[in-house]
């Protein structure tokens, strides 16, 4: 029996970065014996164990063999005889095909290293066809090595461009897509994960609601790097990136705020969230990245109205936004708001004076200052609507409530929606006519 280190934890030594978890491979042993040894058995489509005291990872060497499309048409085999250079040749980049043994020696049967210095995203072998979920990889292998100067192999990149052509890529399934996404996501440099699906043509077959439209791509990712440059969440992330496909019921995207004489139409009455609510259902994602992305496609044209909207229209907004009591969700909406903006700093991270508008911004700063000014506003209108004494304005309705014919509860209801106009109506008045 013989162990080996392999996998992210030789590639990250080598590039003098922090190793997170460690994956071991080990040749000439068998079920029975690693049972023996005290170790757990964890895996379900082939032999994986956890060490009995770390409780990492240990697999028996294994090849592998192509019995049906998908990333699930694989069957494994492991056997005393399967060496280490069979084991890692099933593996997806060069730079993931590396082992050190128990003395620390490299052993690099496909030139992983040279690719390291290079700075290669090269596959293995044609066996990488194979299996979709390689195209997601290098994607996102492509999202966190972006900054040390990584580029997809031109051969890797016309593997993967085959692979799509032929159809492999429709035989994802959602969860893996998601899976890979997410994680790409929360990389460093997001963008570069979906320009290299853009560029293989996975893009146009996983998400085609994003696809298509270079200059709305490339303004819709550089929106992605703001968000990611600031450390925002998975939610916001996500919102950020699909904001786009929310379309107005003509079939166009939102149209661009009326001037101030004009009357002002909800932009939200305007926007068709389904395909994006469609993309979401079929990418099986998250909850709490769905709900804020669809909010975000419907109502990020009027928070950029925040100033211009009435009392009633501002009220509308809490309310559907259930602003008041989901006050995170809503903080992460201008989040999401300020970055397809592309400017100043998360409400979050705001302090009471606004931002250093001196650094480099796709917005000039007077426009950084009125993005600031709106997200400002709307925290402290929300924050005047928190401090409503609801169960006192309850009271004085039920005790007035003889007079008027309305039911109980809608005499309550009523009372305490006028009195959150009255609020907000007070509230704008102040913030236009400041004293």
């Amino acid at each position: 029996m013989k162990i080996y280190t392999v996998g992210g934890a030789v590639r990250d030594g080598l590039l003098g970065l922090a190793v997170q978890d460690r994956d071991y491979v080990v040749v000439g042993a068998t079920i029975e014996q690693m049972l023996a040894a005290g170790y757990t058995a964890v895996g379900v489509d082939f032999p994986v164990f956890l060490h009995p005291e770390t409780h990492e990872e240990y697999a028996l060497a294994r090849t592998e063999r192509k019995t049906a499309p998908g990333y699930k048409g694989f069957v494994f085999h492991t056997a005393t005889n399967i060496s280490l250079e069979q084991d890692l040749q099933r593996r997806d980049l060069t730079i993931n095909a590396m082992a050190r043994d128990e003395a620390g020696h490299l052993i690099d049967p496909y030139s992983g290293e040279a690719d390291l210095h290079h700075k290669l995203l090269r596959h293995v072998s044609d066996a990488f066809g194979e299996d979709p979920v390689r195209i997601l990889r290098v994607a996102r292998f492509a999202a966190r090595f972006a900054t040390l100067g990584f580029t997809v192999a031109p051969e890797t990149m016309s593997l993967m461009q085959r692979m799509v052509r032929e159809g492999e890529a429709d035989h994802l399934v959602a969860e893996r897509v998601w899976q890979e996404l997410s994680r790409g996501l929360m990389e460093a440099t997001p963008a570069r994960m979906f320009t290299v699906l853009q560029e293989s043509g996975a893009l146009a077959r996983l998400m085609p609601e994003l696809a298509g439209d270079e200059q709305k791509i490339e303004w819709t990712l550089a929106q992605l790097q703001t968000a990611a440059a600031h450390n925002l969440p998975l939610p916001v992330r996500f919102a950020v990136l699909t904001a786009s496909i929310g379309k107005s019921v003509n079939g166009n995207v939102a149209p661009a705020t009326t001037s101030a004489a004009q009357p002002m139409k909800p932009h939200h009455q305007m926007i068709n969230t389904h395909p994006l609510e469609v993309l979401c259902e079929r990418l099986r994602v998250p909850g709490d990245c769905r709900d804020l992305a669809v909010l975000a496609a419907k109502w990020h044209c009027d928070v950029g109205d925040a100033l211009r909207l009435d009392a009633r229209q501002l009220l509308s907004m809490f309310d559907h936004t259930d602003a008041l009591r989901r006050p995170a969700r809503f903080v992460q909406l201008l989040d999401v708001c300020w970055c397809l903006n592309l400017s100043g700093p998360p409400v979050d991270q705001m302090s009471k004076r606004p931002p250093d508008v001196s650094g480099p911004s796709r917005l000039q700063p007077d426009l950084q200052q009125q993005y600031y000014l709106r997200q400002k506003y709307l925290k402290d209108a929300m924050t005047r609507l928190q401090a409503l004494d609801q169960g006192s304005v309850a009271k004085y309705a039920m005790a007035n409530n003889e007079k008027q014919s309305a039911t109980a509860g809608n005499t309550v209801a009523n009372a305490i929606h006028q009195a959150k106009l009255d609020l907000l109506e007070s509230f704008i008045s102040e913030q236009r006519n400041p004293t």
